[in-house]
């Protein structure tokens, strides 16, 4: 079986989805790895580094999508990779299917198998495999730093021949992976950090790190399968808002992490509680990609409103492509080592993480969600 690593071509995509060490691990199993030349220079691993690994460098872009019989990525695939695929291969990658639902379908045109890396379940099982979670964690540690480079004071209280400088605040919005990395960070930088998230049950979790939990009593469920948040009532949304109103005034710093799979995010600061802010104060928005939780938020780009710097990052993960990449390559090999069983793909859908992870094979899209909302396209079209 020929195990191929493909080179990203996404603008500023830097990771690799696996690295010379673990490809080493893999060769001496007995396992056919390929790579795409150039596929780990952005993340600091060059290819004579999988080569001394045991990896086949390949520099026929179009010979290695249509030959491989499992095909590695990070990013979502083009529509000119997917082209390249041959029928009965198989891609394991992220694939956004919620949110891409229209590629999923040209996946299983294709008659190709494809695993969802953001499907992983939530299970201990599986939490090595867990690449959502992974990632989340980078996303919230970088969201921290970079608000410490744009806010126009310290972090940690400093005490100095000029007085004693109080330390920034910092309010964090979802204590999901992300939130709870950018509350740990936050802490180890100085900061005095609060939390929000409309799950009661991460409130052990925001205290263990020294952060002080904002309580919201909602009155609905709030938490969806695997553990992750779910889309709550307008009312819901409206409570919350004006529970967070007084911590995002207060705060130097605030971070905001709240997304819905397959959603538009939800709007948790306002245009009026930016208003209110201190000028200088910063906010970092996580969920910019899909909306922003942010009123004003552009993702890409930072901009300034009532004097505040509103900070949109897309894909923080790939800014830190050396230790981002590493732990998706555990992520992935994880998988791998898994369903291969005596070099062959073995799917048993009586399995969880099989059946959760795959959401293309034999033609047809295996995941209900993704065919609801190719069904709503249809629809709306």
């Amino acid at each position: 079986m020929k195990i191929a690593v493909a080179k990203e071509i996404e603008v500023g995509e830097h990771r690799v989805a696996l690295i010379p060490d673990v490809v080493a691990r893999l060769v001496k199993q007995g396992w056919e790895i390929w790579v795409e030349s150039g596929a780990g220079e952005a993340s600091c691993f060059p290819n004579a580094a999988y080569e001394a690994a045991g990896a086949k460098m390949i520099s026929d872009t179009d010979y290695l999508w249509r030959e491989a019989d499992v095909l590695l990525k990070v990013g979502i695939p083009k529509e000119e990779e997917i082209h390249r695929l041959r029928a009965g291969s198989v891609l394991i990658s992220f694939l956004n299917p919620l949110g891409k639902p229209e590629l999923i379908q040209k996946l299983a045109e294709k008659q190709v198998t494809a695993l969802s890396m953001e499907l992983i379940p939530r299970t201990s099982r599986a939490q090595s495999m867990d690449a959502l979670s992974s990632q989340a964690g980078v996303a919230g540690y970088k969201a921290v730093l970079i608000a410490a480079a744009a806010l126009p004071k310290f972090f940690p209280m400093l005490t100095t021949a000029a007085g004693t400088i109080r330390p920034a605040k910092v309010f964090v919005i979802g204590a999901g992976v992300a939130g709870l990395q950018a509350i740990a960070t936050a802490r180890r930088l100085g900061a005095i950090v609060e939390a929000f998230d409309i799950r009661p049950a991460v409130k052990e979790e925001v205290q263990s790190l020294g952060a002080k939990f904002v309580d919201v009593a909602l009155e609905e469920d709030t938490v969806a399968e695997g553990g992750y948040a779910k889309e709550v009532s307008e009312r819901a949304k409206q409570r919350t808002q004006e529970a967070i109103a007084q911590h995002v005034k207060s705060a130097d710093v605030v971070i905001t992490t709240a997304q819905v799979p397959g959603r538009k995010a939800p709007i948790l600061v306002t245009e009026e509680m930016v208003a209110q802010m201190q000028p200088g104060s910063v906010i970092v928005d996580l969920a910019a990609d899909q909306g922003g939780n942010c009123a004003g938020t552009e993702a890409g780009k930072d901009v300034v409103r009532h004097g505040v710097t509103l900070i949109g990052p897309i894909n923080l993960p790939a800014s830190m492509p050396v230790h981002a990449s590493q732990m998706y390559a555990k992520n992935i090999s994880t998988l791998l080592e898994y369903l291969i069983k005596e070099g062959e793909l073995n799917l048993d859908f009586a399995d969880d993480i099989a059946s959760s992870t795959c959401i293309t094979h034999g033609g047809e899209i295996r995941n209900a969600r993704v065919q609801e909302a190719l069904n709503q396209m249809a629809v709306n079209a």
